[in-house]
């Protein structure tokens, strides 16, 4: 195979001479933390609230939390992705689905990804909250209800407080897999890093060094986080050793 490398590929100016090929990966990094960043907002309080309703008493609330989380872990992660782009502004009254298409379309693009991550990561982290409020001893939400607590704050206040401590480990990793699931907005075409990354190939015929580049930059800013939230684990349990 006669391949010529070119590693300056990413000095050289675009067609358009606005900028760099290099400048183009990271103008896309910046789009795959954005919607990283938001959809894990989303997920996180999404998939808290479903976790404590896996939890209530209540048939009722626990059928709506399981509801949840067997709908958006059972269909896959793309066909998710395409029915919020697609399927979600047809379903909407004819006026909120006019005006989601009258949006940019970079707009519409972020906003499908957006709730598609968020609420497909959401369904994981609940059976983590889950779990984690199964695994406290049940004395602590019975001392919280002793105490004149209700059910609301003795979640908010007794309960909540540890399981997050608890899973702190797990909810790393739904991180790190939000930030690579994010690569699946490149097919409605969100222009995050894997869809700068395959324009970049389509203008210069250099595949290797644009997903070489890629990788690496997934790689740095997955060991960024990692790095980060050890530092975060770390506290947490010397705190929890010296309670």
């Amino acid at each position: 195979m006669n391949y010529h490398w070119n590693w300056a590929i990413f000095l050289e100016q675009v067609p358009s001479g606005e900028t760099s090929y290099g400048i183009w990966l990271l103008q896309g990094l910046q789009w795959t933390l954005s919607l990283s960043l938001t959809a894990w907002l989303l997920a996180l309080l999404l998939g808290i609230t479903m976790g404590i309703l896996r939890t209530l008493p209540q048939r009722g609330w626990r059928w709506i939390g399981g509801g949840y989380i067997e709908l958006f872990r059972n269909i896959p992660l793309l066909v998710q992705l395409f029915l919020w782009y697609f399927v979600l502004p047809e379903l909407l009254p004819l006026s909120w689905g006019n005006a989601i298409k009258r949006w940019h379309p970079l707009a519409q693009q972020f906003f499908a990804a957006w709730l598609c991550l968020g609420c497909f990561t959401a369904a994981r982290i609940a059976e983590q909250v889950r779990a984690g409020i199964q695994a406290l001893p049940s004395g602590q939400q019975q001392a919280g209800l002793a105490l004149g607590l209700t059910l609301a704050q003795t979640y908010r206040y007794v309960l909540m407080p540890a399981v997050l401590r608890l899973i702190l480990p797990p909810l790393t990793s739904e991180f790190l897999n939000i930030f690579k699931n994010s690569a699946v907005a490149t097919t409605i075409g969100l222009i995050e890093l894997s869809h700068q990354a395959q324009q970049l190939v389509d203008y210069t015929a250099q595949p290797y060094e644009a997903f070489i580049a890629v990788t690496l930059l997934y790689v740095l800013i997955n060991a960024i986080i990692m790095v980060l939230m050890r530092r975060v684990e770390s506290k947490v349990a010397m705190r929890l050793t010296t309670a």
